[in-house]
């Protein structure tokens, strides 16, 4: 795999300072730009080539909700993964509504760093452990909002509950010894059939209507 090429937007110099040291350290990572606000991020997609945007939320003139949404829009394949200490249901929502693929509380450790980078890179998505907690305590106390003949086949239960887990597509191939593409094939039915636009929505949706077990230690 080539290396994973990354902008850092953060307008606090000592955390961006602090974040190139870590990332100095985990294998396959280029840092091709830095930038304090979202607009400075734009000029950089503008004048290279980058494969994810390490991107804090609160910054000057631009905020990383809207850089994140024209990102998605101007930049489809540069993906967003949300680095920051702001946890609210608010600011959640606006990142994943923007089109962030992942979303990190700065108290992140290094290995998680590495694997929410990789996972992200290679198409998948990552959230910290104490979001997909919010995220389940939230939807679980929601009302049921299934749609009306809702028929799901067995190979889509095991996906989605595999999904649901964790686990990325190559990891669920391996798991039911099937190809990766087989898998990405019945995801994609899976948003289909549920009307969802992104594995989080997905995950919320089944969640939500109980099509999957969540277990809870």
């Amino acid at each position: 795999m080539s290396n994973i090429r990354i902008i850092i937007a953060d307008d606090h110099e000592i955390f961006r300072k602090g974040l190139k040291v870590v990332l100095a350290r985990l294998k396959n990572i280029d840092i091709i730009g830095e930038a304090t606000s979202g607009d400075e991020v734009m000029n950089l997609l503008d004048e290279s080539e980058a494969d994810i945007v390490l991107m804090d939320i609160e910054m000057p003139r631009m905020n990383g909700i809207e850089a994140t949404r024209q990102i998605s829009q101007k930049y489809p394949d540069v993906r967003v993964l949300a680095l920051t200490m702001f946890n609210n249901d608010h600011y959640i929502q606006d990142m994943l509504d923007a089109g962030a693929k992942g979303f990190l509380l700065k108290n992140v450790t290094k290995d998680i760093l590495d694997k929410a980078l990789n996972s992200v890179a290679t198409g998948n998505t990552y959230y910290s452990d104490e979001l997909f907690n919010f995220f389940t305590k939230k939807i679980t106390a929601e009302t049921v909002d299934n749609k009306p003949g809702l028929s799901l086949t067995r190979r889509e239960k095991e996906i989605l509950q595999l999904i649901c887990d964790g686990f990325a597509n190559k990891d669920i191939a391996k798991k039911l010894s099937i190809c990766e593409r087989t898998v990405i094939g019945h995801k994609s039915n899976l948003l289909s059939k549920t009307g969802c636009r992104n594995t989080v929505a997905l995950i919320s949706y089944a969640i939500k209507n109980k099509l999957v077990e969540v277990w809870r230690s």
